[in-house]
């Protein structure tokens, strides 16, 4: 899959895993256990700290998006959950992506490949954007929102991922074998600085807990 980065902000990274093979299963017992530990240790902090906090919230704002109340970062929702008991469990893949959202602090997307077409865009939202993000039908104002976009509607594609909630056309199906990963990040915390290691952690545990045979990775930024 080629990738293409067309946010003009130096701040702003991307961790990108490609991974095929993978497959829907229920969590194994080790997966469990990291997140079982995981939790019971972000439940009580105040997570993610904030230099992450601010340095993904103040990326998020800078094209017009406003992160906070119901279309806050999912990576704070998902520290919220932990903190008071709720934290989701799907299935190996999506608590993986989890998990990894959990250690850094940073939102996380993965999505099916098959929604891409082989070919994806890092973008900002466009005026009178938006998509489906759950099964109820509601919709996300994409305006101004990072966004990775595939598909082949137009040249720079349609958008499927964010760093807030995923839409409904691009996520896991049980039939999944092919994912891309996104992690969504700043250089202005240290969660960014370290991408590449945390996009090398990404693709091992897809490999150790979903399956996949075949991983790459790679980091996008401007210069």
């Amino acid at each position: 899959m080629i990738i293409h980065n067309l946010v003009p902000d130096r701040s702003f990274a991307a961790g990108i895993v490609l991974a095929e093979g993978v497959r829907i299963a229920a969590p194994a017992p080790g997966l469990g256990s990291l997140i079982d530990g995981l939790v019971a240790r972000r439940a009580g902090e105040d997570f993610p700290p904030a230099p992450v906090k601010d340095a993904i919230r103040a990326l998020l704002k800078r094209g017009g998006f406003k992160p906070s109340g119901r279309n806050k970062p999912a990576s704070e929702y998902l520290a919220q959950a932990a903190r008071e008991g709720r934290f989701p469990r799907i299935n190996n893949l999506v608590d993986v992506n989890n998990l990894l959202s959990l250690e850094s602090g940073l939102p996380v997307s993965l999505l099916d490949q098959r929604a891409f077409a082989g070919e994806a865009w890092l973008r900002c939202g466009r005026p009178g954007e938006e998509y489906v993000f759950n099964n109820a039908g509601q919709k996300i104002d994409l305006e101004g929102l990072l966004c990775v976009c595939g598909g082949a509607d137009g040249a720079d594609g349609i958008p499927l991922g964010n760093a807030v909630k995923d839409s409904m056309a691009a996520k896991l199906k049980d039939d999944t074998d092919a994912v891309i990963g996104v992690i969504y990040a700043s250089v202005d915390c240290a969660p960014g600085r370290e991408l590449a290691a945390l996009v090398e952690r990404f693709g091992g545990l897809l490999k150790e807990f979903g399956g996949a045979v075949d991983v790459q990775t790679q980091v996008l930024q401007l210069g």
